[in-house]
């Protein structure tokens, strides 16, 4: 796809003299991916959005001062119209009202294969959460993604076995990074870009017409959004769009993360703001634990226990599920399910039960008017279309409304903590960070795919365990020395029996160092991707 004479022309007066700047190292054979044009299209976007976007994120720091301070979320009084009024989404493409399971994954060109392969309605591909965005992943992901929507993707696996696609794929969703995050390796003004504006506009710029001549279109997943103004800016970026590449109107379609308490009292907003293009709502379970302890976690009220007792139904989580369902039926868009994380195991007993917990879980689901929901592994995938194939007729269509008040989104467990759990939090940290800083942002720990939003509720259980000296079940208080012990121990443990944090392999001391600089502090660091990336090639 190329840009009109008069557009790159455009592009290049609004450039000069802020071009922007590759600061990442030549990769061979991906010359195409950063071409002049495709640049021109990111750096238009950078140039529109950016005063934008740091307004928004000034925004958000009021906000999260206003929490530190006391305040609590609240439904808000100046969106209440959008809220009590009646209003549709606009229609949904055909490639997107099925949507009883959808696989999420990295960008890699193995897992691009098997996700587009794997019998799932809807991929998600994955630039944030399950991906370490080094320079050459972040930009061969964008490769591996050009070629699935061209059908020339193939690989050869280290044994010699050949994959490629086949006849049926699952419909295509791009998740980019969050709003929050830079792309260190791509400089305007000698400043990093927003990392979002990068995947997005690379993506869009090399596939969207293709997308839309096969009878689908460029459809995304939008991550990480705190208010109704975010949502706002997505979809002005997405008409900016629209008329620079000259793209039908409306064609580009989203689907949004709530993730965030924040968001979480903002449903209705998020979609109405989207309302041409957003097809459905999803429920990002383990962030929007994480995002509870961020936001309110200085507060002894909110007080959460071990990750093992913060299911779907404590009570926070049940009610923000119900309220997502509700508002997606009420407004013509579809909910979407939380992860399915386990990974099936051949010959593994403790398989079957894994399997029976992603099915009661997505009962429960089905139960509340889900129309589908995720999964993180081939395996799962008949497993949880059985689930929904099977739901009844009337739970289609959920009428009954439930009253959920902001009492319910903000009711948390009692806090029961083991040093089993402590244990496992501070071992699920380690491994996963090791991992992320080698590359790999999907790591598969204890027979469950874990991913960045999982060390983030680690670390910030932990911090806020450290910061309120809360008690284990057999009474010691967890305290910065409690945690370093079994930081040391954990570390010996899984690298190899090393005696002392100094010992240990790079990486490993590396996600040592930055685990325990995060939770021994006395103020609560917002993303560990941010202190992370710095040490990413």
């Amino acid at each position: 796809m190329h840009l009109s004479d008069e557009t790159k022309s455009q592009s290049a007066l609004a450039l000069e003299p802020r071009s922007l700047k590759i600061t990442g190292p030549h990769i061979q054979g991906l010359e195409e991916i950063l071409t002049p044009d495709a640049l021109a299209f990111v750096g238009d976007l950078v140039l529109e959005f950016s005063p934008r976007l740091e307004s928004l994120l000034g925004k958000r720091m009021i906000v999260h001062e206003n929490l530190r301070n006391g305040a609590l979320p609240d439904f808000l009084e100046e969106t209440r119209e959008i809220r009590t009024s009646e209003w549709k989404v606009g229609p949904i493409p055909p490639d997107l009202r099925q949507r009883r399971v959808e696989i999420t994954g990295p960008v890699d060109r193995k897992m691009v294969i098997n996700a587009l392969n794997s019998g799932a309605d809807v991929y998600m591909a994955d630039f944030e959460d399950s991906h370490s965005p080094t320079w050459e992943g972040t930009v061969q992901g964008q490769a591996n993604l050009r070629d699935a929507v061209d059908r020339t993707i193939r690989y050869t696996g280290p044994d010699g076995r050949e994959y490629k696609l086949g006849e049926k794929l699952a419909t295509l969703m791009v998740r980019p990074r969050g709003l929050h995050l830079i792309e260190k390796h791509v400089l305007i003004e000698s400043r990093p870009i927003p990392a979002f504006l990068f995947d997005y506009g690379l993506f869009l710029y090399h596939n969207a017409n293709k997308l839309i001549r096969q009878g689908t279109g460029p459809y995304f997943y939008i991550p990480k959004l705190e208010s109704y103004l975010e949502a706002r800016l997505w979809n002005d970026i997405f008409d900016y769009s629209e008329k620079t590449l000259k793209l039908p109107r409306a064609g580009i379609k989203c689907s949004v993360l709530i993730e965030t308490i924040l968001a979480g009292f903002q449903m209705d907003e998020v979609l109405y703001q989207l309302r041409e293009r957003i097809t459905a709502l999803n429920l990002g379970r383990w962030d929007y634990i994480f995002s509870l302890i961020k936001f309110l976690g200085h507060d002894p009220r909110f007080l959460v226990p071990e990750r093992p007792l913060l299911p779907m139904t404590a009570p926070f989580l049940k009610s923000s599920s119900v309220l997502l369902a509700q508002s997606c039926h009420r407004r013509g868009a579809y909910a979407i399910g939380g992860m399915a994380a386990q990974v099936p195991i051949k010959g593994d007993p403790r398989s079957q039960e894994a399997i029976d917990k992603v099915v009661a879980d997505k009962t429960r689901e089905v139960a509340e008017g889900y129309e589908g929901a995720w999964v993180a592994h081939p395996g799962l995938v008949p497993v949880v279309m059985n689930v929904f194939d099977s739901r009844p007729v009337e739970s289609k269509n959920i009428e009954a409304i439930t009253e959920i008040s902001r009492e319910d989104l903000l009711k948390v467990p009692e806090p029961k903590i083991s040093e089993q759990s402590l244990r496992a939090n501070v071992a699920v940290s380690l491994k996963y960070l090791e991992s992320w800083l080698g590359g790999l942002g999907c790591v598969a720990i204890n027979n469950l795919m874990e991913d960045t939003a999982t060390v983030e509720i680690c670390r910030a259980q932990i911090w806020q365990w450290i910061h309120h000296s809360a008690k284990l079940l057999d009474g010691q208080t967890i305290t910065r020395e409690l945690f370093r012990r079994i930081l040391r121990e954990e570390t010996a443990r899984i690298s190899g029996g090393v005696k002392s944090q100094a010992d240990a392999e790079p990486n490993f001391k590396i996600a040592g160092d930055l685990l325990d600089s995060l939770v021994t502090s006395d103020t609560f660091s917002e993303f560990i991707t941010l202190l992370a990336y710095n040490y990413l090639s």
